[in-house]
């Protein structure tokens, strides 16, 4: 058997005051000494007995835990399932509204451009000029419904030769 003796010093206490600690010696004896015995044991002869019922009641616990886990994880799945498809809803709903507003300003553009007064000047502007009396034939819809089919019909043809 081994016996160990610590003496407890004044570098072990705490200190109390710079200036009393600096007047007593450093290693000065404070106190009883404590002794520690250690004492080996040799456990090489003990054998460990298997409880079957022990076993089976830590299988049992481990299963339910098992199971228990798996709701769990289930849960968390779907609830961050949930919150991811939140999201991507909220994601679709702002491009969507972003195509509604690009799709309102290209109709506004669109019905600007068609503007007749806005085409008018722009052909006067590049040297276009209004047809003359001859030049406009206006074609007659009036007679043919727009669901049925219709030939073509050439009504006054007229033949122009190149003068040179």
């Amino acid at each position: 058997m081994a016996a160990s003796v610590l003496y407890p010093s004044m570098t072990m206490s705490e200190p109390r005051e710079t200036s009393q600690q600096a007047m007593e010696p450093v290693g000065m004896f404070i106190g009883t000494p404590e002794i520690y015995f250690s004492k080996r044991i040799d456990n090489t002869r003990v054998l460990k007995m298997v409880d079957p019922k022990r076993r089976r009641e830590l299988a049992l616990f481990a299963g339910a835990l098992s199971v228990l886990l798996m709701f769990v994880m289930v849960y968390v799945w779907q609830h961050f399932s949930a919150i991811e498809y939140g999201y991507k809803i909220e994601q679709l709903k702002s491009e969507r509204e972003a195509i509604m507003e690009t799709n309102r300003a290209l109709k506004l553009e669109e019905s600007s451009l068609r503007d007749l007064s806005r085409i008018d000047a722009l052909a006067r502007q590049i040297g276009l000029q209004p047809p003359a009396a001859g030049q406009l034939e206006i074609m007659d819809n009036s007679s043919t419904d727009s669901g049925t089919p219709v030939l073509a019909k050439a009504d006054g043809i007229m033949v122009v030769t190149a003068i040179q």
